[in-house]
C-alpha cells in the first residue's frame, strides 16, 4: 500500500508538471513568436517551415518606429493618458475609500450599489452615450474625453479595492491622531496612506493597465493622428493592401514594456496589495 501511495503522488506531480509545462509554452508561446517576429522581416515571418529563430536579425522595424514621428506620437499620447488616469483615479480612490470605510452617512449604501453597478456595466454598452457626451461637451479629440472616460471605469474597482484594504486597517491608527488634535484628512494622509502603499500600488498598476491597453474608446473618441495611443497606432499599421508584421510585433513588444516593467519594479506589493483588499474585515 506505501508502495502503492507513493507511486499515485509521483503519477499525481508528473500530470500536474506536464500540465503546467503545456500551460506555460500555451502562455509564453505567442508572446515569445512576437518577440522573435519583431526582429525579422516579413519574408521571414512567412517562411516554411516557420522558425523562432533566423540566422539574422533585423532592427529594421524597432528603426522604422523610433524614426517616425507618428508612432512616438502614440507613445507620448498613451503615456499622458495612462498616467493621468492612474493619478486622478488613485487621488479620489483613496479619498472615497476613506470615507466608506471610516464613516457612516446618508446614501452609503446606494453608493455602494451604484459602484458595483458600473463595474458590472459592459463598456461597449457606453460607447455612443459617451461619443454623444463628449462631442456635446466638447471634449472629442482631446486628453480630457479620454482621461474622464477612462476614470469611469477606473475608479469603481479602484474604490472596492482600496475600501477592502483600509478595511483591514486597525482603525485606532486614524483615531489616535483625531485624539492629538488632527483632522481625518491628516489621519489618511500621513498615517494610513504610508501604510497602505501595497493596496496604492496594485490599484495604480491594475490602472495603467487599463488606460494603456484600452483600444475601443481611444479608437471612438479620438480623430486625429496626434491624439491617437499605441492600441490605435498598432492597428493603423494594417494598411489597406500590405500588413507591416514585422512593425505589428515590435510595437506590440515596445508597447508591453510600460506595463512589464512597473509589475517586476512593485511584484511584491502588487500580491500583497490584491491579497489585502479582497479581505474585508
Amino acid at each position: 500500500m506505501a508502495l502503492t501511495a507513493r507511486t499515485q503522488r509521483r503519477v499525481g506531480k508528473t500530470g500536474l508538471m506536464i500540465g503546467l509545462l503545456i500551460g506555460a509554452v500555451f502562455a509564453a508561446g505567442p508572446v515569445l513568436w512576437m518577440l522573435s517576429s519583431s526582429f525579422k522581416s516579413n519574408t521571414q515571418i512567412f517562411e516554411l517551415p516557420p522558425r523562432l529563430v533566423t540566422d539574422t536579425f533585423s532592427f529594421d522595424a524597432y528603426i522604422a518606429i523610433f524614426t517616425n514621428p507618428e508612432t512616438m506620437r502614440f507613445f507620448l499620447n498613451s503615456y499622458i493618458v495612462a498616467g493621468s488616469v492612474t493619478i486622478l483615479t488613485l487621488i479620489v480612490a483613496i479619498q472615497a475609500a476613506y470615507a466608506f470605510s471610516r464613516f457612516e452617512f446618508r446614501g452609503k449604501r446606494i453608493l455602494n450599489v451604484v459602484i458595483v453597478s458600473v463595474q458590472a456595466v459592459p463598456p461597449i454598452t457606453l460607447l455612443i452615450p459617451y461619443f454623444g457626451l463628449m462631442v456635446a461637451l466638447g471634449l472629442y479629440n482631446s486628453y480630457a474625453g479620454l482621461i474622464l472616460t477612462y476614470m469611469v471605469f477606473t475608479l469603481p474597482y479602484a474604490i472596492i479595492m482600496m475600501t477592502g484594504y483600509f478595511n483591514t486597517l486597525p482603525k485606532e491608527l486614524d483615531e489616535a491622531v483625531r485624539v492629538d488634535g488632527a483632522g481625518s484628512m491628516t489621519a489618511l494622509w500621513r498615517i494610513l496612506v504610508p501604510i497602505s502603499v501595497p493596496g496604492i500600488v496594485s490599484v495604480g498598476i491594475y490602472t495603467f493597465m487599463i488606460a494603456w491597453n484600452e483600444y475601443l474608446f481611444a479608437l471612438t473618441l479620438t480623430r486625429t493622428i496626434d491624439m491617437r495611443t499605441v492600441p490605435i497606432g498598432i492597428q493603423l499599421l494594417m494598411g489597406q493592401h500590405s500588413y507591416e508584421w514585422n512593425q505589428i510585433m515590435a510595437m506590440s513588444v515596445l508597447g508591453s514594456i510600460p506595463v512589464l516593467i512597473l509589475f517586476l519594479f512593485f511584484q511584491r506589493y502588487f500580491i500583497s496589495g490584491l491579497t489585502a483588499g479582497s479581505v474585508k474585515s
